[in-house]
């Protein structure tokens, strides 16, 4: 049983298995972000929320913010990250589409830095060529009236089971 379930899990990540097997476990973006230039060919999956994005005569350049991924490799919602990262992509990626906020997860392989001013300071970004890029699907709220929330039923139907409650807000 366990290991059915740890295949399954295995099985439900972004990136494929097999750029998953060419990344170190011990090359954290931590590490990555404190010296790039001797992390330099290896590969990482990182995920974050993006920043900027821009078109060069070399591809894509994006900037994300890092985040810890959670189930899957997506990006946690949370105000935490290591930092931020330049994910360069040989492809034309429309900023359109690739905008400020949207979550991604990519594996690629670290190709050192680059120092960009980020206001009145400069700031060294890792560089990462991307292998596979994974945007996140966005989620509308169309009634803004109401709020989700869920609650642990270990009774119906003999099984442990969290059901989501539709509440309706009272906002005056």
């Amino acid at each position: 049983m366990i290991t059915a379930i740890l295949l399954f899990l295995s099985g439900c990540h972004v990136i494929s298995q097999q750029l998953r097997e060419q990344v170190k476990p011990e090359t954290s973006f931590h590490d990555v972000l404190q010296d790039p230039e001797r992390f330099k060919g290896q590969m990482i999956i990182v995920s974050g929320v993006i920043i900027e994005t821009t078109n060069t005569k070399e591809g894509t350049l994006i900037k994300v913010l890092q985040r810890p991924a959670g189930f899957r490799g997506q990006p946690k919602d949370t105000d935490i990250t290591e930092g931020r990262f330049l994910a360069q992509d040989k492809r034309f990626l429309d900023p359109a589409v690739y905008t400020k906020d949207r979550e991604v997860t990519l594996a690629g392989e670290i190709q050192g830095k680059r120092i960009l001013p980020t206001g009145e300071m400069e700031y060294t970004y890792p560089v990462i060529q991307v292998k596979e890029l994974h945007l996140w699907p966005v989620i509308k709220q169309t009634d803004h009236n109401f709020y989700y929330d869920s609650f642990y039923s270990p009774f119906w139907r003999g099984y442990p089971t969290y059901i989501i409650v539709r509440h309706r807000c009272n906002k005056k």
